[in-house]
């Protein structure tokens, strides 16, 4: 099993890098160019590998083997949340332009599953992080109860503003971006630097960077008519 645990670390390393390398092309890219999609596919594919080896690695954790270090357990369900909040992202930034179309509440189980994992799961590990004296679990799931709300509200309600499915594309994918840049500071930056932690406010630094972000986006195209055909 450890040998499996070092297999799923490796991949999860590459495609991490792989995604921190490629997350910010999209944003300067023309949107609904070849680039663009060629990118952003590429972009998902490793955060879906990013996602998966989280998963399996915080499982193997809980109900294998800890290992010595005394936070382990905690890290282990950061690994878990940072997996559903990027699927859970990259899959409503996908669907947006999926159902780029619809005039009416969209109440697809598939797409109401993700935004409700993240508000459990974001209520959930904040509660064990302040039960257990831990800032980064206190924090960060709070992004996820956020985002989860945010994505039941737009799925639940008729779309409003000509270019809503860009905006929350965007907000989709930034979101994501947010967990990929996390993530890193987390667990490379400690390693890469051989310190055993970092500050929490650099560790939600992502968080208050694309953020605001986010809302500029949405400022930007709520009101614009979508004129280019988009990457679906």
């Amino acid at each position: 099993m450890q040998t499996f645990f070092a297999v799923l670390r490796l991949l999860h390393i590459l495609a991490g890098f792989m995604a921190l390398a490629v997350f910010w092309l999209p944003l300067v890219t023309r949107k609904g160019g070849r680039a663009h999609a060629v990118i952003g596919w590429l972009y998902v594919a490793a955060m879906g590998a990013v996602s998966i080896t989280a998963l399996l690695m915080g499982l193997y954790r809980l109900t294998w083997d800890a290992g010595p270090d005394e936070d382990a357990i905690p890290y282990s369900w950061f690994l878990i949340f940072v997996a559903v909040l990027s699927s859970a992202t990259a899959w409503y930034g996908l669907r947006a332009l999926r159902f780029k179309r619809r005039k009416t509440p969209h109440r697809r189980a598939v797409d109401l599953l993700f935004p409700s994992l993240l508000v459990i799961s974001g209520l959930g590990i904040s509660g064990y992080g302040w039960a257990i004296g831990f800032p980064l679990l206190q924090a960060f799931p709070l992004i996820g109860l956020f985002l989860g709300f945010l994505q039941l509200k737009y799925w639940l309600r008729p779309p409003s503003g000509p270019s809503h499915w860009i905006v929350e594309h965007l907000v989709g994918m930034l979101s994501c971006c947010i967990a990929t840049v996390t993530a890193f500071l987390v667990f490379g930056v400690p390693r890469l630097l051989g310190v055993e932690a970092t500050s929490l406010l650099l560790w939600l630094l992502p968080t208050a960077c694309l953020v605001p972000l986010m809302f500029w986006f949405a400022g930007k195209y709520k009101t614009k008519p979508a004129r280019s055909k988009p990457a679906a």
